[in-house]
């Protein structure tokens, strides 16, 4: 890393091979962090697994991945690649072979993840933006344990190449700050043009969502947050899901595993690496999901991108809690963890199936620990999003 220290263990030891990035643009002056999935020229892609970075550090990558070229070009000077959960397939962070980065918000308790230590390097004040990508909640859990801004953009919004797939019709590249002016400034160069739209009239309280948080505290610390934005926008309480959220987490487990499987399974068959057991047994999960399976997945997804598409129209935003709870203590099982994670699926699942942007927002606290609080809204509104919360600030009714 190319920063003086690292209290947080965010950054992996990798050699320093300098970057070059541009002397001027509109992140001059921004330190970036990188995921480490993604490629940088002279460093190893080791996606959290040990045998794919030594792999990776006797052949470097030899040029950058697209996203990671953007912000140079605009002026951004890297620092160092960041820890990622093993092989991007977790939503708490852990990772007990390469390291867990510490949660500067919450200490003692997981980063979240798969975007670990993006998002501790930036809650930790060590950089001023990081990249990480976001399949099943990467970036919006990590920003909402870690109390800062994360976007899932929309679906093929952000350019995924050069990044280690998981699975590829649910991978989006997405970014932390910790105030929005900043986070405004990368999807100005990450985002590119984005089409005229009505202004955001509507919230759409999703209250299935909302019954998945872990109980009454949680309820009445996001009470506030969803009044700030109900303040500005009508309120409409609906339930998302009439067939049970349950439903869409499945659609959404069969869509991932399948094509998760279909990414690494051959090297995972063929290596047979020493897996962390919560990683192994998901992958062993997924290699369970048949094409039929697959499928009729499909055909379900459809229905519920065609369900959020019409509660929001082109006016609405959809409001609900980004985790059910705050961040579970880095001492938590094994089977405390997956219990989180199943419950964290069904609140997280929605906008992954739809394709739609989601940033999460730092707008409360339980415990001292942050708890965030997502806006949904249509494809290709990711700046309109963005620009949502600016306007809220300048209101002073925002962060």
């Amino acid at each position: 890393m190319l920063i003086p220290a690292d209290p947080f263990h965010a950054f992996l030891d990798y050699p320093d091979v300098p970057v070059p990035n541009a002397a001027a643009g509109p992140l001059a002056g921004l330190t970036l962090a990188v995921k480490d999935i993604f490629d940088v020229a002279g460093y190893p892609t080791g996606c959290g697994n040990p045998e794919k970075t030594e792999a990776s550090r006797a052949d470097p990558p030899k040029a950058n991945a697209p996203a990671v070229q953007m912000l140079l070009d605009a002026g951004a000077r890297f620092v160092g690649k960041t820890h990622t959960a093993e092989l991007a397939f977790s939503l708490d962070g852990t990772n007990l072979r390469l390291g867990t980065p510490d949660n500067p918000a919450a200490p003692g308790r997981v980063p979240g993840g798969s975007s670990s230590g993006s998002a501790a390097a930036v809650a930790g004040k060590l950089v001023d933006i990081a990249l990480g990508s976001d399949t099943g909640g990467s970036v919006r859990g990590p920003a909402a344990f870690c109390g800062i801004v994360g976007l899932r953009p929309t679906w093929g919004r952000v350019p995924d190449a050069g990044a280690m797939p998981l699975a590829p019709s649910l991978d989006t590249v997405g970014w932390f700050a910790r105030d929005i002016p900043t986070f405004a400034r990368v999807g100005d160069v990450l985002l590119g043009p984005e089409a005229t739209g009505p202004a955001f009239r509507r919230a759409v309280v999703a209250d299935d969502i909302w019954a998945l948080l872990f109980g009454p505290a949680e309820q009445a610390a996001l009470a506030p947050a969803l009044g700030k934005v109900t303040a500005r926008l009508a309120a409409e309480h609906v339930t998302l899901a009439p067939e049970g959220l349950a439903g869409w987490q499945q659609t959404f487990r069969m869509t991932q595993g399948f094509e998760a499987w279909r990414a690494h399974g051959p090297w995972i068959e063929a290596r047979k690496p020493d897996l962390m057991p919560a990683v192994a047994g998901r992958f062993a999960a997924a290699r369970a999901v048949t094409k039929a399976d697959y499928d009729a997945a499909q055909g379900t997804r459809a229905a519920i991108r065609a369900r959020l598409a019409g509660l929001l129209g082109d006016d609405g935003v959809l409001a609900i809690p980004t985790f059910p709870t705050i961040a579970p203590l880095k001492t938590a099982t094994d089977a405390d963890l997956e219990a989180f994670r199943s419950r964290a699926l069904s609140m997280l699942c929605t906008s992954g199936l739809a394709g739609f942007p989601q940033i999460s927002l730092p707008m409360a606290k339980l415990e001292g620990a942050p708890l965030g609080l997502s806006l949904v809204g249509p494809a290709g509104r990711d700046k309109a999003l963005i620009a949502l919360e600016e306007r809220a600030r300048s209101q002073r009714l925002g962060l």
